[in-house]
């Protein structure tokens, strides 16, 4: 597969909103093993201090894994692996893998969740057993990130409830306040604003305050996000792309996330209290066309260097 190189375009600052161009800062990407072997430079792509996430899918060698963090950490990004508790067998694979990403990459934090596997593969099932462990505290990790469903999760509450998620919210938010930890909350995409400002409303109610950084799919084909939000189990909001699978003119158009990105950030600029902090983008489509459209809307995904706040 032929390696890219890209290079970022000049943004038209007269077409850029101010509002989603401030709700872009410090931004967040994934990307996978084989995805990031496509990219020959990311600095050319990302601005030095991005975080990127390393999705780790069942199978995957951990020699991959942490070969593609040491790659980025050398590119300058802040890398952040995926800790998936049910393909971590035991303790000892636990601490092999944070002590393998901390010396060979300088790794010092991870996404910790349940993993996309029905049954575990030893030890481990759930996220807050990888907390309890208290293997990341040892090793020195900063900040520790979990899940967060702003549709539920069938797998968790398959009653179609969210019981069984708020609950494991409230622990995590117990853990986040008697731990020193830092901690946001990097949720599943969606495709509608609404839905995810009454989630994130309910949560501050309810007592959850970690932060959270919403997921949002970045411009693909229509026929991609429909199956990887189908893989991914994405609930009501698929509707909104099934809707416009039924008009053959738009079919055949790339979707972005310009309104849901829109709305969110103007709800955020008129409710500065909003805890929605970040973006984090799943690169459906393809790193380059993810960079390239987060640029396009102003976007900076460095994490601002702001002496009141940790950043998040």
């Amino acid at each position: 597969m032929a390696l890219l190189n890209f290079r970022k375009k000049p943004v038209e600052t007269d077409m850029v909103s101010p509002n989603v161009s401030a709700f872009l800062n410090g931004y967040s990407i994934e990307v996978m093993p084989r995805t990031a072997e496509k990219v020959i430079d990311f600095q050319s792509l990302l601005p030095a201090g991005t975080r990127v996430y390393i999705a780790h899918i069942d199978g995957t060698p951990i020699d991959d894994m942490v070969a593609t963090a040491k790659r980025l950490a050398a590119d300058g990004m802040n890398v952040m692996p995926h800790f998936p508790a049910r393909i971590i067998k035991d303790h000892a694979m636990l601490a092999d893998w944070i002590a393998r990403y901390q010396g060979e990459a300088g790794v010092d934090q991870a996404l910790l969740l349940a993993g996309g596997v029905a049954e575990p593969h030893g030890d481990f099932h759930s996220s807050m057993q990888l907390l309890e462990s208290g293997l990341f505290d040892k090793a020195g990790f900063q900040r520790l990130h979990v899940a967060g469903h702003p549709e539920g999760n069938k797998d968790i509450d398959p009653d179609g409830s969210d019981a069984n998620v708020m609950d494991a919210l409230r622990w995590k938010q117990k853990f986040n306040e008697t731990t020193d930890a830092d901690m946001a909350l990097a949720t599943q995409f969606a495709f509608e604003a609404d839905p995810i400002i009454a989630w994130a409303d309910a949560l501050r109610d309810a007592g959850i305050t970690i932060p959270i950084h919403i997921g949002i799919a970045g411009p693909a084909k229509l026929q991609t996000l429909i199956k990887f939000a189908i893989a991914c189990g994405v609930g009501p909001s698929l509707k909104v792309l099934q809707k416009r699978a039924m008009d053959v003119t738009k079919l055949l158009l790339h979707y972005e996330p310009t309104d849901i990105v829109t709305k969110l950030a103007d709800h955020k600029a008129a409710n500065p209290d909003f805890n929605i902090d970040s973006v984090h983008f799943f690169p459906l489509g393809g790193i380059k066309t993810n960079a390239n459209w987060a640029i396009a809307q102003g976007g900076d995904s460095t994490i601002p260097a702001n002496p009141n706040k940790t950043p998040e």
